[in-house]
């Protein structure tokens, strides 16, 4: 029986600094999450090892006695964050599931994300990037509304209400609270308005493709001015509708976009593409989520249960395109 261990980061792992936001720890796990994955892991016929985070990692990693690290650890801080795991690993000789230090650092760095998709053709938000409000002066490459984000976090952080802006004046506040708040640089978009989408996909040589999850807010299908923020994620205003009832011809182009991502960033195993589609159907891509949520509120239970296999399955299916990729199987 092979041996899989499990990397992570506990929401208690993190100890609140003064100045943090509420959501520094957003992107970490729940206990009962990673015991959920634990255990579709082991109804997969594994043995599982629960290893925590990087620094347990490095503590262990001379003799971890794994065959295969399930790896959906979020790091500490810093761009680069989402590596620390995989990186070590790496020099280790451990063969891990889903991306690796590269493609983890360059997506959730949104600006350097941005950059591939727009040499790859691939449709996204016009965007530029301050350091600080002061480096703030008018531009006119953009459209107001705008939207405001932290170049380098997930999970709706820093995302609120007041993201979305309409003049300078907005832009400017919100630029200060950001580049202050989370001590990094801001990410401005012009805001989409329409309806929001999100395609998993699964696998490696064949990936395949997930049927499309639309994202509904407040009731709302067509979201216009909504959003995703991080108090929604957080409530019970957000539903996901899969499979999304769309075009034939809207299925497609997300589908087809969401490989092109996948690919152009050489993702593993699974990930997520987020997408905007505007009033008149052309879709945006927002971001692609290489360690995407395994939490069974998340989407991938929901496409489990849409395409007709079990959460157990899913966990099964992503552990087994690491398997084949690695040559254990």
């Amino acid at each position: 029986m092979k041996t899989v261990g499990l990397t992570y980061d506990l929401k208690t792992d993190y100890k609140f600094k003064e100045g943090d936001p509420l959501d520094a720890n957003a992107e970490f796990d729940a206990l009962s999450t990673i015991n959920v994955i634990a255990e579709a892991i082991s109804a997969n016929g594994f043995k599982v090892k629960k290893i925590g985070n990087a620094s347990n990692l490095l503590e262990k990693i001379g003799d971890l006695g794994v065959d295969i690290v399930f790896n959906i650890s979020e790091g500490v801080s810093g761009r680069n964050r989402e590596s620390q795991v995989p990186i070590l690993l790496e020099m280790a000789g451990i063969p891990f599931v889903g991306a690796d230090a590269l493609t983890l650092g360059l997506t959730l760095d949104k600006v350097m994300a941005k950059k591939i998709f727009i040499a790859e053709k691939i449709p996204t938000p016009k965007f530029f990037e301050v350091p600080s409000v002061e480096a703030l002066i008018d531009q006119d490459h953009c459209k107001f509304p705008l939207i405001v984000k932290p170049r380098f976090e997930g999970s709706s952080k820093g995302l609120s209400e007041d993201s979305r802006v309409e003049n300078f004046e907005g832009l400017k506040k919100q630029v200060d609270f950001i580049t202050k708040t989370y001590k990094q640089p801001a990410l401005i978009e012009e805001f989409i308005s329409g309806q929001e989408f999100t395609v998993a996909i699964v696998g490696n040589e064949k990936p395949e493709i997930m049927p499309v999850v639309q994202i509904k807010i407040d009731g709302k299908l067509k979201l216009n001015d909504k959003f995703y923020t991080f108090a929604r994620i957080t409530s019970d205003r957000l539903e996901y509708i899969c499979p999304a009832k769309i075009s034939q011809e809207l299925k497609n182009k997300l589908d087809d976009f969401a490989l092109k991502v996948y690919r152009s960033v050489e993702c593993r195993d699974f990930g997520r593409v987020d997408f905007r589609v505007d009033k008149d159907g052309n879709p945006y891509v927002l971001e692609i989520n290489p360690l995407p949520s395994l939490s069974t509120e998340d989407v991938f239970m929901l496409i489990a249960k849409n395409i007709g296999i079990t959460y157990e399955q899913m966990v099964g299916k992503i552990l087994n395109s690491a398997i084949i990729r690695n040559g254990l199987d």
